[in-house]
């Protein structure tokens, strides 16, 4: 096993998952330039409706936007794993890994089935794994709607994710602390739906976070 290992190694050498660069063999994840470099998104943020806390691991810009990018719509699923690393740090760190409940921001059936996985359900295994708590489908989309990112305004992407998730069992979140996991919070629009369904079948409280946020989050409210 070590031998394959090593030669897989030999192969597939590790690269940072946000710049590409080959990483030493002191680096895991990031290489030296991007962990000093890369802006960690503060701990303050601005309110979005419905979500008690919300936090983040860097801002939606540059080599970590062309990552997430790559993590979406590229295959590239093996980020899941640092990804989680650096989510369950941030979570520690700002004492957000206090719920009953990991769930995930899902897509529709039939975007999986195109992209052939879900990217924010590999990134809640993930977390899930350095947190020691599995997480549990709690949503599902019930619309195909088009990508937020493909959207421009506030407004229309609000109205783009009005009624598209539905929870698969009520009863199993009564009552409970829910924490919400996305790739990326823009507007803040999709957590903000998903928390307000969350919170009117019974959920007692909904925390959100996500690998990247937008530096400006706007007023969502309705």
């Amino acid at each position: 096993m070590k031998l394959i290992y090593h030669i897989f190694q030999w192969l597939f050498p590790p690269k940072c998952v946000l710049c590409r660069s080959l990483l030493q063999k002191d680096e895991t994840d990031l290489c030296r330039s991007c962990r000093i470099h890369v802006p960690a998104a503060p701990a303050v943020h601005k309110k979005i409706p419905h979500l008690d806390r919300w936090t983040a691991v860097w801002y939606y810009e540059d080599t970590v936007r062309a990552s997430i990018l790559r993590f979406k719509f590229y295959n590239a699923r093996s980020y899941a794993k640092s990804y989680g690393r650096h989510l369950a740090m941030k979570l520690l760190e700002q004492d957000m890994a206090d719920f009953d409940i990991l769930t995930w921001v899902p897509v529709s059936p039939l975007r999986r089935l195109k992209r052939g996985y879900d990217q924010v359900e590999l990134l809640a295994r993930a977390v899930g794994r350095e947190l020691g708590t599995p997480p549990v489908r709690l949503l599902r989309k019930i619309r195909n709607a088009p990508p937020q990112s493909g959207i421009s305004g506030d407004a229309a992407r609000r109205a783009n994710v009005l009624g598209a998730y539905r929870v698969i069992d009520p009863g199993r979140i009564s009552g409970k602390r829910i924490l919400l996991l996305d790739d990326v919070i823009t507007t803040g629009a999709t957590a903000s739906e998903c928390a307000r369904v969350l919170l009117s079948d019974g959920a007692k409280q909904v925390n959100c976070a996500a690998v990247a946020r937008r530096h400006e989050i706007t007023k969502t409210s309705r």
